[in-house]
């Protein structure tokens, strides 16, 4: 750092305020100039650049959570530009902490700050000798007033020891207060609440006085920060219940009613049910709940009502139940009616005893049928029948069947009322095969699964035999056994005709035994197809299709074969097909020639024979016709049109003619400027357009017959890209750049100082003319403290660069005289990149249906799938 002062004697008389200001100001410029001048010999004489670094802030202080960034930038020539934390550790980029370095600056981002982050943060820049500065900068965190899990309001019981959940945090520590109607209540004259070393508010027996809005308050001294939550303390009083009756009797079959009565009290009021054996009563036939729930009614009260009665009070401070017992007499009831198990063809009895006075009258119904058969009568097939014995129904199936499993009903009638259950009849059963498919199809080296459904009660065990042997078998390869469910797989995989044949499948259980054939046959290959036909014929395509065969040998056609060539060949060519389309392309034939094909179809087993040829003949060459064509705008001011479908007559494209003109021009033919593409091109590119203009382009495709007619394109070119050109200083070295600089510089100084000599008589000039000609002008101590528009400066005692200043009014623009986009804290320190359009090749594409089969010249066959040039 070089330090300057000023070698000219004081004046004798004291300068007035305005003129030491201007005399302050003089210096300082002097001093700049000297130093710059300084600055640009060192430059000239060592060739470098001194190396400083400077960071953008000094101090920073921002709150957990936060997102900050911090810019280093480097003067002179720095190989490299690193960040350390606080604990001397060098700084990788992280999800959370990013290091971005350009060249001669570097942004350190941290993102979602904590509390670990603060500290001392160092910037060092080294250039390529080694040589090394460093700038720092303090970042210090704190932690906002933040409450957690405070929610309100908050209940307790009455009584209990209530603990007001407030959990208060900052940095530092907050200072926490609990209010009350306005007034501090943990102090020590208030014995029943106490403030909790976590913030919390505990209170002592807490009942309904207690009940109001606490406010939960927290500060910071340091920051003079406050904040707070209300928070609602509501107390519960759990129920009391006031029964008026406890027992009642019944009697059944006269259609009586019982009426129990309770009453509860609580706070909030409570919530009165009605339950019995545990379970809620539900209002229905039976019940009515009366009185928002203070009576429940019981109707047509039958035996089975007997038992008890609970009236249960709830609310949030707790469940409070009353029992009350009904006793009913004689009612019909069922006492006994078991699940049963038969077996097909056997004879079952399913026994139902029925308890009541009279005597009641049991029928019986099969869930899902709607007929009832009562004591004494039977099925209409005779094998079902109802017995009856004293305080005993029965009913009894003969020879039953599968169908016969579900549930049935018993139900007991008498005057008094009536009775009904329920049971399930399990019918067991043999294995039943539930295969339809017997017979399967494979060939030499193809896996096959033959399935083995099987249906039975109990769950049978199956097992694959071929002959005696039991599969899979060690002794035989390529044969395993999966199970799936009811189903269990039997996968071979045939070597030779020996693993053609029979398959047993067997299955059992503790009912019986039984066994189905399986035959695996040897797959044969398909039938001829049939029906060929030429669908269109051009100068080098020819579109076929053809009948699929009425055999396809047992296995599905994987794909065709297509057999052709010319007339007056010996040898076929062949292709074959993606699949078992019956559609295809074959192009690139020999114009004007007879040609013959013929098709087959393959299955796995193979090649089946092939179909009665066909012949057709390609039509002669002509010219091309007009060609299709797409396009898209390119990079910079290009323009690129692709031909996505050409027919060229059967000769090769020899070449395209295009010519183009701006619409404007449309009406003067001199305007078009022409422009040749070898015919094995697809794609034309238009360079150096104009932006935003729209274009007419006729083309034209040659062939040696000779043209076709132009095809009429009109496109428009996009407006021109928004971005910031390159400088002409990317292509100097940085320190041609601070030269450069620093020369902008001086001249800028210069210019400045003689304006401010003729305009407000002060400056440098000012004061070498006020020195040297011992007099100065009145009007030069006439400065304003802060100069609007531009005006240059160094910061005293520092060693950041001299930067310019500018007013409000005053736009940054760019050398086209465009708005400059200046960086800030959300912008980014590198210029957008140019979109760049992808080139696409692409043609039209045929139908999917279709397979296209292409006939080269050296008599070479390629297939493809997509369009080509016609």
């Amino acid at each position: 750092m070089l330090t300057l002062s000023s070698a000219t004697n004081q004046p004798t008389n004291q300068p007035s305020a305005k003129q030491h200001r201007a005399q302050t100001t003089s210096q300082t410029l002097l001093k700049m100039i000297v130093a710059s001048f300084c600055f640009v010999g060192l430059l000239l004489c060592t060739g470098e650049a001194v190396l400083q670094v400077t960071i953008s802030l000094g101090k920073v202080e921002l709150s957990v959570g936060e997102s900050k960034f911090f810019t280093c930038t480097a003067i002179g020539e720095p190989v490299s530009i690193e960040w350390f934390s606080p604990d001397g550790e060098k700084i990788l980029s992280s999800e959370r902490v990013v290091v971005q370095v350009e060249t001669v600056r570097s942004r350190l981002t941290i993102y979602n700050a904590n509390v670990e982050d603060a500290g001392i943060y160092t910037c060092q820049v080294t250039d390529g000798k080694g040589a090394s500065q460093e700038a720092t900068i303090l970042v210090e965190i704190y932690k906002k007033l933040t409450f957690k899990n405070v929610q309100s309001p908050q209940e307790f019981r009455e009584g209990d020891v209530a603990e007001v959940v407030c959990q208060v945090s900052s940095s530092p520590a907050p200072v926490v207060t609990w209010l009350n109607n306005n007034q501090d209540i943990t102090g020590p004259q208030y014995e029943q609440f106490l403030m909790l070393e976590n913030g919390n508010l505990r209170i002592l027996n807490v009942s309904k006085k207690n009940e109001g809005v606490y406010r939960c308050e927290g500060r910071v001294e340091a920051r003079g920060e406050i904040d707070f939550r209300d928070i609602t303390l509501i107390v519960n009083v759990p129920p009391t219940i006031s029964a008026q009756q406890r027992y009642a009797n019944a009697t059944a079959g006269q259609k009586g009613a019982v009426t129990f009565k309770c009453t509860a009290t609580g706070s909030p009021q409570p919530t009165i049910t009605w339950h019995r054996n545990g379970k809620l009563v539900e209002e229905g036939e039976k019940y009515s709940v009366l009185r928002e729930g203070n009576e429940l009614f019981i109707r047509n009260i039958v035996r089975g009502d007997t038992g008890d009665y609970s009236c249960r009070a709830t609310n949030k401070a707790g469940i409070t139940e009353e029992l009350m017992e009904l006793n009913v007499f004689v009612q019909p009831h069922i006492t006994l009616l078991e699940n049963a198990t038969a077996t097909e063809n056997g004879h079952v009895l399913i026994t139902c005893e029925v308890d009541g006075e009279p005597a009641p009258t049991v029928s019986w119904r099969r869930v899902g049928n709607a007929s009832v058969l009562l004591e004494g009568e039977k099925s209409q097939d005779g094998r079902i029948e109802v017995r009856k014995q004293k305080g005993t129904s029965s009913l009894f199936i003969k020879n039953s069947q599968p169908a016969d499993s579900g549930d049935y009903h018993c139900k007991a009638i008498s005057p008094i009322g009536q009775d009904q259950r329920s049971m399930h009849l399990d019918v067991q059963y043999a294995p039943k095969f539930l295969s339809t498919q017997l017979t399967y199809y494979s060939w030499e080296g193809n896996p096959v699964n033959i399935s083995c459904d099987v249906s039975a009660n109990p769950q049978a065990f199956i097992h694959w035999r071929r002959g005696s042997t039991v599969l899979p078998d060690l002794n035989i390869p390529d044969i395993s056994v999966h199970k799936k469910e009811t189903k269990v797989l039997l996968e071979i995989t045939p070597r030779t005709d020996k693993d053609f044949g029979n398959y047993n499948c067997t299955a059992g259980n503790r009912i019986g035994t039984r066994s189905q054939q399986f035959i695996l046959v040897q797959a044969a290959v398909p039938s001829r197809p049939y029906g060929l036909r030429v669908v269109s014929v051009s100068q080098t395509v020819a579109k076929i299709s053809f009948t699929k065969p009425d055999s396809h040998g047992g296995i599905p056609i994987h794909h065709y074969r297509v057999d052709f060539k010319e007339a007056d060949w010996e040898d076929w060519r062949t292709v074959n097909s993606n699949g078992s389309e019956t559609h295809f392309v074959l192009t690139h034939l020999k114009p004007n020639t007879t040609h013959r094909f013929r098709v087959s179809a393959v299955n796995g087993k193979g090649q089946g024979e092939p179909s009665q040829p066909q012949t057709f003949e390609t039509l002669p060459v002509r010219e091309p016709l007009p060609p299709k064509v797409q396009g898209h705008s390119g990079s910079d001011k290009n323009y690129k049109l692709m031909v996505t479908e050409q027919d060229d007559g059967g000769s090769p494209i020899l070449e395209y003619f295009l010519r183009y003109r701006s619409v404007s021009t449309k009406d003067k033919e001199d305007e078009w400027i022409q422009k040749t593409s070898e015919g094995s091109k697809d794609s034309i590119v238009l360079e150096d357009l104009q932006w935003d203009v729209q274009y007419q382009v006729e083309i034209t495709a040659i062939n040696r017959l000779g043209s076709s007619h132009p095809t009429l394109y009109e496109f428009t070119m996009p407006p021109k890209p928004n971005t910031i050109s390159n400088t002409l200083f990317s292509s100097l070295g940085l320190g041609a750049v601070v030269g450069l600089g620093v020369c902008a510089l001086l001249v800028i100084l210069v210019i400045t100082d003689v304006s401010c000599f003729f305009t407000k008589q002060c400056g440098l000039l000012m004061f070498i003319t006020t020195r040297v000609c011992g007099k100065s002008n009145s009007s030069s101590t006439k400065t304003k403290d802060a100069e609007e528009g531009k005006a240059a400066y160094l910061k005293d005692g520092s060693k950041e660069p001299i930067v310019e200043m500018r007013t409000e009014e005053e736009p940054i623009t760019n050398h086209d005289g465009s708005p400059v986009n200046e960086p800030n804290e959300t912008t980014p320190l590198t210029e957008p990149e140019k979109s760049l359009l992808k080139e696409d090749n692409g043609k039209e594409a045929l139908s999917p249906e279709t397979e296209e089969v292409s006939v080269t010249n050296d008599m070479t066959t390629q297939s493809k799938e997509g369009s080509s040039k016609a």
